[in-house]
């Protein structure tokens, strides 16, 4: 329609457009000739803070509990299909939180909820005991998915899958092992995704996350040329830095497309130090940000 516009009048109308836009805090920026919903940054943050409110989420404990039901809550109400997942693996109950919205192939996102037992990497050994709280490590991947949960258009071209795993973070703990909850879920998998995406450790204020050298070469060549035209290239650094062991990896171990997003240069990774005031809400923005052009651009 716009293009019938003789020129001035064209002018006239982006004009006005803009203004009115503006003024109504209509809140859209625009790639690749798409308008794209903003990460509300400021409320994931929130959901960061709230999550610390909760105290330990480990595994059977009342904070555990707590922020499942506020994970289902918070997704239900951004209108997307939500079940829990129990399993038994290795002895041990998960319980794997899985949103879902749109149906045929799907792309799955992911984040673990649940935090560590001991701070054991804590430079203090009298706090080496104390559990970690976990802002960047897991409240922030799971702020990410919430936020995408309220702001992804509900006429995606491609189903998606969020899913907030458990028992991620305990593995070297007498009888614990790491990424519990995504072993379950690929075990049980019927219906494989055509690309995983995992978030974690993604909200420190010195933000830098580079190629991970588990992760599917193509994928991360998506996902790095979204974070550039958004002006992130400071922050998406393409360079091998880390092979990590995390939720992705039974992804990989299983022959599907799957890719670790994380800054593991953290130095308060597993000690008591975890806390609110080393993330950034900056930083949840540009994973945000960079997650919604890089979906809407999977038509």
């Amino acid at each position: 329609m716009l293009f019938s516009y003789k020129p001035l009048k064209l002018i006239l109308l982006i004009a006005i457009m803009t203004i009115v836009v503006g003024l109504s805090g209509c809140q859209t920026l625009k790639i690749s000739e798409r308008d794209l919903p903003i990460f509300n940054a400021e409320r994931a943050y929130r959901d960061v803070e709230y999550q610390l409110t909760l105290g330990p989420r480990i595994p059977g404990t009342i904070g555990h509990e707590q922020i499942l039901d506020w994970m289902q809550a918070e997704l239900e109400s951004s209108k997307w299909l939500v079940e829990r997942q129990e399993l038994l693996i290795n002895g041990k109950k998960v319980i794997n939180l899985i949103a879902s919205r749109g149906a045929g192939d799907y792309i799955l996102l992911g984040a673990h909820y649940d935090t560590r037992i001991f701070a054991d990497h804590d430079p203090d050994p009298a706090l080496q005991n104390d559990p970690v709280p976990g802002a960047n490590d897991g409240a922030s991947g799971v702020a990410v998915l919430l936020e995408l949960a309220r702001t992804l258009p509900e006429d995606l071209p491609i189903a998606i899958k969020l899913v907030l795993f458990d028992a991620e973070d305990n593995g070297g703990i007498d009888d614990w092992d790491w990424i519990l909850g995504s072993r379950a879920f690929v075990r049980e998998l019927i219906d494989k995704p055509s690309a995983v995406v995992i978030v974690d450790m993604i909200g420190d204020t010195d933000l830098e996350v580079y190629y991970e050298r588990n992760s599917n070469v193509t994928l991360m060549e998506e996902i790095w040329q979204q974070a550039r035209k958004l002006g992130y290239e400071n922050i998406f650094i393409p360079e091998y830095r880390y092979s990590m062991l995390d939720d992705h990896t039974p992804f990989v171990e299983a022959g599907i497309p799957a890719l670790d997003l994380i800054d593991f240069s953290y130095p308060y990774w597993h000690t008591t130090s975890d806390t609110l005031d080393k993330v950034s809400p900056d930083s949840l923005k540009v994973i945000g940000d960079t997650l919604t052009a890089w979906l809407l651009e999977k038509e």
